[in-house]
């Protein structure tokens, strides 16, 4: 055959075989064939098989990363969902501990710790030792608020496990205790409790305690030892208590467990004598204890103020402040004023207990807690004593300083209250007394404002003094007992208590002339008069920290000619306290400077001076020595027979309490302030309320001087 033929032969032939296998193959998929297998024809010594290809619905999910197991765990554990957690953990775990002790145990633990804010965060550095690629290690950190403050706790290690379980492998947890705690192992307790400050001290300046910590003891029952005789032994103690008998009933009749102890009183532990005849009854015993003191008594009581359990409503005032309902807080005085400072700051600590011997096996976190201060003040218990003794069955107030450097040594309120009765417990006679006196017991008078009467006459001469308004050697004619500038006053009339005639600026000081210093108010005008007053301090917050009282000049300035006239000699709407009247006075010790009131005293104190040049230096003896003419001369208001250990000056006021310009019947408050004039170391502010039909301001002042006799022969 020709070659040419042959190859077209070749083509031909090769076109139909590819022609034949096309169309086997359409013929094949038209009946279904090839549906996901694929058929072979076995030889003679195989067996035939099929190979599955993965669809959409068989192909395995890729395994999830296991940070995001680690990141749901986290989660549910910052947001307390335990239970969730539970999910989380290997088969294996769940055996070692159920889902109900799992949830508990990680309930209790962390609201035992009180933990708040978690925050769980993972090592940067992840690096893997283990080669099994079925397990994961992830080590992380806890920090956390708790009731030992703010934790942050390292060394934690979580480690995955790849579970082939299920059809999709996934990253389960190997839960272990360590997850709680780093250090801790099956069968280890945590346990955790608050470590309490000591509550801070208060000190007067020679160190005298003030409000201090000390021993108590508590008086109780035991029920077994005391029912027998209790129909004899409770009459016993309640006479011997000042309670009624119905309140130990109450008390013996809620004891139910034989061999308890149940408090019934609490005593100063300086009332021994009357804890041992209450212990000499049957069953009754006593437990010591600590609880606050107050040396002072009832001297001190309103300075000092008390503790007592916290209220709702404190609670509420005191936000963020880590108080809690079992907490007890500064009620009043310098316990309230110092609370931040006297209260101290918790600590805590979280162990872990080896459940069977109890014994420590580690200290999660520790923090020791923070002590109130020590606060000492200028005050001097022995001067506060002296001054309540003499007027402590009269109300009023008094106030001491040394004008040198404006320490304040004495805050005198009365009536007071006893604050130990607070922290041991209050007699049935105690508190009748307070409910039934017209004098309230809890009104801190040495902190509140009063008319100031006369004695504000010293201002009204030093602004006319500093202001050449005021000639000292001026004689003025002044006739008869009342007196008006001019017809535009009406009715009103100034009134003073003699009719002297003419009088120059010695006799309207010793004779204490209303009607005098209601003309140099009147000469001065409102704005000179409001900026002298200003120069000593009215209507101006005190510098300290004790929050005092705010001495005012006016209700809204000295509007009124009539206003004006009253203000001249302490009347109109003047307010202020006796330790404002008191820095006052002391101006005549230091230059005519008014020293800043020093209530705390610490190492670096140093004086300050408040108002520079309150009273001009050149008017300052002339200011001493009429002022010692009132109390020296049988004419002055402030004279007496009582012989003075030193020189004093001084000067009365009588303020009444107008309730209209025409009250004639006003209710009178009494003032003396007095100064040492041989060392210049003390002046002593007194009030006393209600001293009309009893003297007027005269009735004040042999209590001042017997209290600076007192306190000069310390």
């Amino acid at each position: 055959m020709h070659p040419y033929f042959n190859r077209r032969a070749k083509i031909y032939l090769l076109i139909l075989v590819v022609m034949f296998g096309l169309s086997s193959f359409l013929a094949a998929c038209s009946n279904g064939e090839i549906n996901g297998t694929v058929s072979t024809t076995p030889s003679d010594t195989e067996t035939q098989t099929e190979t599955k290809v993965p669809d959409e619905r068989t192909e395995q999910d890729p395994v999830p990363d296991p940070v995001i197991v680690f990141n749901h765990f986290t989660q549910a554990w910052t947001d307390g969902a335990y239970d969730e957690m539970y999910s989380h953990l290997t088969s294996a775990a769940r055996r070692r501990i159920d889902k109900d002790t799992f949830v508990s145990r990680y309930s209790n633990i962390f609201s035992g710790i009180r933990a708040e804010n978690l925050d769980i965060i993972l090592a940067e550095d992840q690096e893997q030792t283990n080669a099994d690629e079925d397990e994961r290690y992830l080590r992380f950190r806890l920090n956390m608020d708790s009731l030992a403050g703010y934790l942050e706790l390292d060394g934690y290690e979580m480690k995955l496990i790849l579970d082939h379980s299920d059809e999709n492998p996934k990253w389960k947890i190997d839960w272990t205790e360590a997850l709680i705690f780093p250090d801790m192992r099956a069968g280890d307790k945590v346990q955790a409790r608050i470590l309490h400050p000591k509550r801070g001290e208060i000190y007067d300046r020679n160190n005298q305690g003030l409000a201090v910590n000390d021993e108590l003891i508590t008086i109780g029952l035991v029920p077994q030892d005391f029912m027998e005789d209790r129909g004899e032994s409770i009459p016993k103690m309640a006479e011997w208590l000042g309670l009624s008998e119905d309140k130990i009933n109450q008390i013996a009749d809620q004891a139910t467990v034989p061999d308890w102890f149940y408090p019934v009183v609490t005593l100063a532990a300086a009332q021994s004598d009357l804890s041992a005849r209450l212990t000499a009854l049957p069953g009754v015993q006593f437990q010591r204890t600590e609880g606050r003191v107050y040396p002072g008594g009832e001297a001190t009581g309103l300075l000092a103020g008390y503790m007592g359990p916290i209220t709702a409503e404190e609670l509420e005032r005191h936000p963020d402040q880590g108080y809690t309902a079992h907490d007890q807080i500064g009620k009043m005085g310098l316990e309230l004023a110092f609370e931040s400072r006297l209260r101290g700051e918790r600590g805590g600590e979280i162990v872990l207990v080896d459940d069977d011997t109890g014994r420590v096996i580690h200290e999660v976190v520790r923090k020791d807690p923070v002590h109130g201060e020590r606060i000492q003040l200028a005050i001097d218990l022995d001067v506060q004593q002296k001054i309540y003794h003499e007027m402590r069955d009269e109300p009023g107030s008094a106030a001491a300083i040394d004008p040198r450097t404006g320490e304040i040594l004495a805050l005198v309120s009365t009536p007071s209250f006893d604050s130990n009765v607070f922290q041991t417990y209050i007699p049935d006679d105690v508190r009748n007394q307070w409910n039934d006196s017209e004098h309230s017991y809890f009104l801190n008078r040495f902190n509140s404002g009063y008319a100031p009467g006369s004695v504000f006459k010293l201002v009204t001469a030093a602004i006319g003094l500093n202001n050449q308004t005021l000639d000292a050697d001026e004689v003025i004619p002044i006739s008869g007992l009342h007196w008006r500038p001019s017809d535009s006053w009406g009715s009103y009339r100034v009134t003073r208590v003699r009719d002297s005639g003419a009088v120059d600026f010695r006799d309207a000081m010793v004779y204490s002339d209303n009607i005098y210093f209601a003309m140099q108010a009147l000469r001065l005008g409102r704005q000179a008069f409001e900026t002298g007053a200003d120069a000593f301090g009215l209507n101006e917050a005190m510098p300290m920290t004790y929050p005092f009282y705010r001495s005012q000049l006016s209700n809204d300035g000295l509007s009124r000619e009539t206003l004006i006239a009253d203000t001249g000699y302490g009347q109109g709407e003047i307010l202020t306290s006796s330790l404002h009247m008191a820095l006052i006075y002391g101006t005549l010790a230091s230059d005519g400077n008014m020293m800043k009131p020093v209530l705390e005293r610490t190492d670096s104190f140093s004086p300050e001076i408040w108002k520079a040049g309150a009273v001009e230096q050149q008017y300052i003896p002339l200011l001493r020595d009429v002022l010692r003419q009132v109390v020296e001369d049988p004419s002055g208001s402030g004279f007496t027979q009582t012989e003075m250990k030193r020189q004093i000056l001084g000067k009365t006021g009588t303020a009444e309490l107008k309730t209209s310009l025409d009250d004639e019947d006003a209710l009178e408050n009494g003032w003396f302030i007095a100064m040492d004039m041989e060392q210049d170391s003390l002046v002593l502010a007194m009030m006393i309320e209600r001293v009309d039909d009893r003297g007027g301001s005269r009735y004040v002042v042999p209590f001042v001087k017997k209290a600076m006799n007192e306190i000069f022969s310390q």
